[in-house]
């Protein structure tokens, strides 16, 4: 087994913590968690608070206090496809984890989608808890609004804890919610990019940002963030035609069966046309906090925000494209064998919501 100080070593990074201890009294508060997985390549991160700032209205009068938070990462590379890695990271028990990276070519494997995990932390522990026992992922999609304020150093602690035991078995995959807040915890806790995209085994993985409130500080900013990542999703698509399977993980739904939602997504309804042209076997989505499913021109439309955040009302389902809607909490898990998909979303207490296949 490689450990991380091995590895950093040769790559010339900093030396991790031993002995699960910070240097200079600083505590690890959250991880480990291994992200940007790639068939050759992952990145193993975990989070340390270094001291905290307090804030009050008067002098000495502290109202709120606040973490100083940075994220410890290594890099690997050189690693094999297809394989399982077992690493150590931070020293002990709570530093150890593994993970897999992708297969090339068609293989058999597992992952979850869910997201809105933002607020009701009891609600969240409960759907990690459940698909630790009811699903066995390589590697997980969370659709946005991970915590309540991205730029609210306090809240990650928080999620880290609640998906420890889950992200110390699987690679993680994240998208920007508008709760993030475009905020830089969020690409620097989890050295992300706003959007990207991923193969594993038959399958090709697309992360888009669809939170234009926050891309950018004027209007022109905005417009030119949603111009160049249309651009760039629409040259991914096409250049992802021979995969079995292409899906696309967003935050923002383009339908939604929320009444007072609909219609709130013009952007990304807009995109409806581009994922037909290049055939988009199914998109995941959070934001409405509840489980929606629509089957609209050939294409699988899941919304999982069903994660922790209090649940919406499911009142004016589309006519004509609904498959199942209902107001609970819910994961979605998708195994795939090759040429073919299996669907099906989860309530946390292990009762079966809904199904779907895709392929031949």
């Amino acid at each position: 087994m490689w450990t991380l100080v091995a590895v950093a070593a040769i790559l010339g990074a900093a030396t991790p913590f031993a002995g699960g201890q910070a240097p200079a009294g600083a505590k690890v508060v959250g991880g480990p968690y291994v992200v940007n997985v790639r068939a050759q390549s992952a990145t193993v991160m975990w989070l340390v608070e270094s001291g905290q700032a307090g804030l009050g209205t008067a002098p000495n009068v502290i109202e709120k206090t606040a973490p100083a938070l940075h994220a410890e990462r290594v890099n690997f590379s050189g690693l094999r496809p297809g394989a399982t890695y077992y690493y150590d990271s931070f020293g002990g028990d709570a530093g150890k984890g593994s993970f897999k990276t992708p297969p090339a070519g068609p293989a058999q494997f597992e992952f979850v989608v869910y997201g809105d995990t933002r607020t009701r932390h009891d609600v969240h522990r409960s759907v990690i808890a459940a698909i630790l026992k009811y699903a066995h992922p390589d590697f997980v999609m969370h659709t946005g609004d991970l915590v309540a304020d991205g730029n609210d150093t306090s809240l990650w602690p928080i999620f880290f804890d609640v998906e420890r035991e889950l992200l110390r078995k699987a690679a993680f995959y994240p998208s920007l919610g508008n709760h993030e807040r475009n905020a830089k915890n969020y690409y620097q806790f989890l050295d992300a990019r706003p959007y990207y995209s991923f193969d594993w085994g038959s399958a090709h993985c697309i992360v888009i940002n669809s939170d234009i409130g926050n891309a950018g500080a004027t209007r022109a900013e905005k417009d030119a963030f949603w111009e160049a990542q249309t651009r760039w999703l629409e040259e991914d698509l096409r250049d992802s035609q021979k995969a079995g399977f292409r899906f696309v993980f967003a935050h923002h739904p383009p339908m939604s069966a929320v009444k007072r939602r609909q219609g709130g997504n013009p952007h990304m309804a807009a995109l409806e046309p581009m994922f037909e042209k290049y055939r988009l076997s199914a998109g995941f989505f959070g934001h409405d906090h509840n489980y929606q499913h629509y089957l609209k021109d050939g294409i699988h439309y899941f919304i999982t925000g069903g994660g922790g955040a209090p649940l919406y009302d499911v009142d004016a389902p589309p006519a004509g494209i609904t498959r199942k809607v209902e107001k609970t909490e819910n994961f979605v898990v998708v195994q795939v064998n090759g040429a073919k998909a299996h669907i099906e979303a989860w309530k946390p207490n292990g009762e079966k919501l809904d199904a779907a296949d895709l392929g031949q």
